[in-house]
Formats: structure tokens, C-alpha cells, sequence
């Protein structure tokens, strides 16, 4: 969309009230210039994380074990610059705000993965919990995989 639109589209979603309060900063601050990414989740009504306790560092670490023993590719940098971007490391990360929210369906977990996409490429042996910062990693970076080759050929949202 050209800037010189979005005042235009901006007051139409307001007056229709299709748009959320997240959208409204992400828009104030694209018009003052200051924005080049979507801004993080929020970490609004979070479930709480089944881990075995940890940090980003650890859980990225299991989650490669659990990876290469699958087969699937990716690489340590791959998964941490995806998850900082996505969750800032907060494994209780929610998206209220972007499309899939608006769907009924928001993103949630360090890699931001909406629940379908959870379910179809979870990896046996780990958590069914989507909070479960080894089983949201490991089952993004194996979406990633079938659709890009690796989490390490993401880089923007996915």
C-alpha cells in the first residue's frame, strides 16, 4: 500500500472498527516513519509453559537434539534470530493483534505458531502443549523445513 493511501485506508478501518489497538500504535508509527517491522507479541492472557524449566539458550538446544535425530534441518542461529523476532524469548507470547488473531486463531509460543499449524507438524516426542517452548520450537522449524527448506531460510514472519 502506498503511504499516501493509508491515511484513507487507516480512517475507513477505524470508522468500521476492524482494527485492533496494536494496529493503531503500528499505524501511528508507520506514519511518523519510526516502524520497519510488525511490533512483538504481547504476552496477554498466556497459558502458562510445560517445560522442564530453562532458558531460550537450553530450549533451542533440545530442540536441535530432537530435530537432527528427525532429520529435519536447522541450525542454532536459524532458530534464535527467528524466535527473537517472533517472541522477544517470551514462550508465553500471544498475538492479539495481526490476521490470524482477527480470525480466532492468534499466533502463541516463542516461534509464534497458530494451533493448526502446531498440530500438523508437532513432532513425536514432544509436548501437545503449544506453550512448550521445545515443542513450539521444534515444530515450527519443521513447518519451516517442508515449506522453506529450514527455519534458517525464514527471514521475516512466516
Amino acid at each position: 500500500m502506498q503511504i499516501t493511501a493509508m491515511p484513507t485506508k487507516f480512517a475507513r478501518m477505524t470508522r468500521t472498527k476492524k482494527i485492533s489497538l496494536g494496529m493503531v500504535a503500528a499505524g501511528a508509527a508507520v506514519m511518523a516513519g519510526t516502524v520497519v517491522s510488525a511490533p512483538a507479541a504481547s504476552a496477554a492472557t498466556p497459558a502458562p509453559a510445560q517445560s522442564s524449566g530453562g532458558n531460550v539458550d537450553s530450549w533451542i538446544k533440545q530442540s536441535l537434539e530432537i530435530l537432527h535425530k528427525q532429520g529435519i534441518p536447522a541450525t542454532y542461529e536459524g532458530i534464535h534470530k527467528n524466535l527473537m523476532r517472533e517472541s522477544s524469548g517470551n514462550p508465553n507470547a500471544i498475538n492479539n493483534w495481526d490476521s490470524n488473531a482477527m480470525k480466532g486463531i492468534p499466533s502463541k509460543g516463542l516461534m509464534q505458531v497458530i494451533d493448526p499449524t502446531f498440530k500438523t507438524y508437532h513432532v513425536a516426542g514432544t509436548s501437545q502443549n503449544i506453550y512448550d517452548p521445545v515443542a513450539n520450537i521444534t515444530a515450527s522449524a519443521n513447518y519451516a523445513a517442508h515449506r522453506y527448506g529450514s527455519i534458517d531460510n525464514v527471514n521475516s514472519a512466516y
